[in-house]
């Protein structure tokens, strides 16, 4: 590659990360959680919502009737 190729990918690069960045300017004043551009504090962003899984054992009662992933049906030989 030349160094007017790499300058043009560079500009380039430099467009896109650009556009990106009003693109969720955009997104985020639609949204609502950002302040419109050009106001004093950018808000945080919202983080998502945690869900926290139990250390409990599942119920034997939800697997049954189920089959075994890649084995077949239980109480059948492979075919």
């Amino acid at each position: 590659m030349s160094q007017e190729d790499l300058a043009a990918v560079q500009r380039r690069l430099d467009e896109l990360v650009r556009r990106v960045g009003q693109l969720e300017q955009t997104v985020d004043q639609l949204r609502g959680s950002r302040p419109l551009a050009g106001s004093a504090a950018p808000a945080a962003k919202a983080r998502p919502e945690l869900v926290t899984i139990p250390d409990a054992p599942y119920d034997n009662a939800l697997w049954t009737d189920s089959d075994d992933e890649g084995l077949g049906v239980r109480d059948r030989h492979a075919p």
